[in-house]
């Protein structure tokens, strides 16, 4: 089983295009979240803002976190690239009907509505779809693991 997890296409670099954009798009996210960069609140205010704000219980919060930060390293570097991408997938998935559904496709580009649309979540989960599919393509750790395990 664990090898038909990380098997993936050694050469296959559109997997590769993916994985990478998918890790580096997702990972400044999981950093406001984590450690408060990028104008974040860090890790316990943004636990305190999913259980408080949103009903988010606590350890589905630390695992959107995680999710995001580390999964997001993960991705990256081709480690556990499935798994990554599954997390990110759900989150996206979560963000869409907790928080951006009611406010239409669109992002707020002009300020015009209440809050942010889901069309940047849509291509975070396409992404995530390439990388679930098809592994962690060219580059990744997994193929290395596999490798070892054969």
């Amino acid at each position: 089983m664990i090898k038909t997890l990380l098997n993936t296409g050694c050469g296959d670099n559109g997997a590769l295009i993916a994985r990478l954009f998918l890790g580096i798009v997702i990972l400044p996210h999981g950093l406001q979240k984590l450690l408060g960069l990028f104008g974040g609140y860090g890790f316990s205010a943004t636990l305190d803002f999913f259980s408080g704000s949103m009903g988010i219980p606590m350890p589905i919060g630390f695992l959107i976190i995680v999710g995001e930060s580390i999964g997001a390293v993960f991705l990256i570097f081709g480690f556990l690239s499935r798994i990554s991408a599954a997390g990110i997938f759900i989150i996206m998935l979560g963000a869409i009907f907790m928080g951006h559904l009611q406010h239409g496709f669109f992002m707020n580009w002009f300020g015009n509505q209440q809050g942010e649309g889901f069309e940047y979540h849509l291509l975070v989960i396409g992404l995530s779809l390439v990388v679930l599919v098809q592994g962690g393509g060219r580059w990744a750790l997994d193929s290395i693991i596999t490798g070892k395990l054969k």
